[in-house]
């Protein structure tokens, strides 16, 4: 055990009568910082402070709110529920414990308490705490060393299309980032806007597959050209492959999808409206955008009012009309995003010295 008085573990002791409370607390104190509660309402605002207790000794008989109901509320409530909750019961309680586990409970202990009993419960089940959180600090950590490969990967394989197409990769820094603007507005969170943002880059990533000669024509198509071009959505799908990672999932469904339309003219699969995955829906107005105010070998760059025109003209029948709106409201921060990562500021070396594009992508 800690010797300093600030490193003891901390005990909540809820009980309705003072003299239990007075036992419980003489018995831990020793060994614990011990914090007491006279109700259950005043033990839930206890648990829901900045210092949470690191166990909770919990009587089952209280007036208002029984142990039961402060329990179940522990439990029901993401912040307090890894909290281990010990009932303190009276021998003829010893039927109901069972109810108790039911509720989350790991442990009881019966009245009138022995000392030797309390300390080993207690001690017990902080250092099952201690060990369960551990291993899931260990498991937070690998899980994002994985999540971090996987965003390397597809940050990586963006980069590898790049160097095959006839674009920058400054397109998939700003179109990632119109991306997540727009999938910050449609209102499903944060993560998930920070999810689309980093899966985007490999929407064309297909491109690796496409032969040189039609990836680097500097005129237009032909028709067989045109149809080996959008060959590059399936075969980009089957490069991420399928996996159980939503980050490769969602970029998986972005390279399938973002050539797709609303009104189902769009490739590979002619799907139409809601059939497209939003995620597709969201990549195809900003990669649209993008397209449209970068220069090409193959065309100048157009305008920002004739580019956000054609944009809103492909509402209903390129583009989903409510993503469009949206796009509306955030159109100011794509703009300053556009400025900030101008083809003109920055300039790309050979290949042997490439700038760090992938840099770019923290924003």
């Amino acid at each position: 055990m800690q010797e300093d008085h600030d490193e003891k573990p901390v005990v909540l002791v809820v009980d309705d009568s003072p003299e239990n409370l007075d036992v419980l607390s003489g018995i831990l104190r020793a060994d614990y910082k011990v914090k007491a509660a006279l109700s259950g309402e005043r033990a839930l605002k206890i648990a829901n402070s900045y210092k949470q207790p690191d166990m909770i000794l919990l009587d089952i008989m209280m007036p208002e709110m029984d142990g039961y109901e402060v329990c179940f509320r522990l439990k029901s409530n993401p912040a307090t529920r890894k909290i281990p909750v010990i009932f303190v019961t009276a021998k003829e309680q010893i039927d109901d414990v069972t109810k108790g586990f039911r509720f989350g409970a790991v442990d009881y202990i019966v009245k009138p308490v022995q000392p030797a009993v309390v300390l080993a419960r207690v001690k017990t089940q902080l250092e099952l705490y201690d060990q369960n959180r551990m291993l899931e600090g260990k498991v937070r950590l690998r899980t994002q060393e994985l999540n971090d490969t996987r965003l390397e990967i597809i940050q990586r394989l963006g980069r590898a299309a790049e160097f095959k197409d006839n674009e920058t990769g400054l397109h998939v820094v700003r179109m990632s980032h119109y991306t997540r603007l727009i999938a910050e507005a449609v209102g499903y969170g944060e993560g998930w806007a920070d999810l689309l943002f980093h899966a985007s880059p490999m929407h064309d990533v297909g491109k690796i597959g496409i032969p040189d000669h039609i990836l680097m024509k500097p005129g237009p198509l032909n028709e067989q050209e045109w149809e080996i071009m959008k060959t590059h959505s399936e075969i980009g799908g089957q490069i991420i492959g399928n996996h159980q990672s939503e980050l490769l999932k969602t970029a998986q469904i972005i390279a399938f999808t973002h050539h797709e339309k609303w009104d189902g003219s769009g490739y590979p699969y002619g799907l139409k409206g809601e059939e497209i995955p939003l995620p597709g829906r969201i990549v195809a107005i900003a990669d649209v955008f993008d397209a449209l105010t970068s220069e090409r070998p193959y065309k100048k760059e157009w305008s920002i009012e004739d580019s956000v025109q054609q944009i809103y003209q492909g509402s209903g029948t390129h583009f989903d009309p409510h993503l469009i709106n949206i796009f509306r409201e955030v159109l100011p921060d794509i703009l300053d995003i556009k400025e900030q990562y101008a083809e003109s500021k920055y300039v790309e070396e050979p290949v042997t010295g490439s700038m760090n594009v992938i840099e770019l992508y923290a924003g």
